[in-house]
């Protein structure tokens, strides 16, 4: 199972223009867990100073569909939702864990953990993905 979703996730990575600007980089990954990491950049701060509420959110995001989408059914997120809890700075590196909750035939419940290079929770993300009938060609 863990070759299988390696696949797909390389599958999705080489076609995800976005996570590879965000500079995402995969720690782990299976079926049902995608552990993330990025450094947070000086254009992705707003105008306070501290990271746009968006890169943690898309760092969580793209933890999601890896996560989800390991087991071969193509999956998209039908609902999310983020909570922010620590400011998140420049040069800080983020790490995004990503662990299902509950997979059922149509869908699937994830909790998605970022923590910064202190190991502080800095958000905790919920995302729940509908499973399509179609599979993964791979």
């Amino acid at each position: 199972m863990k070759d299988k979703a390696k696949k797909i996730i390389d599958k999705m990575y080489l076609n995800d223009p976005f996570t590879k600007w965000l500079g995402i980089e995969r720690v782990e990954e299976s079926a049902g867990k995608s552990v993330l990491r990025m450094t947070v950049k000086n254009e992705m701060l707003n105008g306070f100073g501290i990271a746009h509420g968006g890169i943690t959110y898309s760092l969580a995001d793209s933890a999601l569909a890896f996560a989800s989408n390991g087991y071969g059914k193509m999956c998209v997120s039908v609902e999310t939702s983020i909570s922010h809890m620590v400011a998140v700075k420049e040069n800080d590196v983020l790490t995004a864990i990503a662990e299902e909750i509950s997979i059922k035939n149509k869908f699937g419940i994830y909790y998605v953990k970022i923590v910064n290079q202190h190991n502080e929770t800095v958000a905790l993300f919920k995302g729940t993905v509908y499973r399509k009938e179609k599979d993964w060609e791979i």
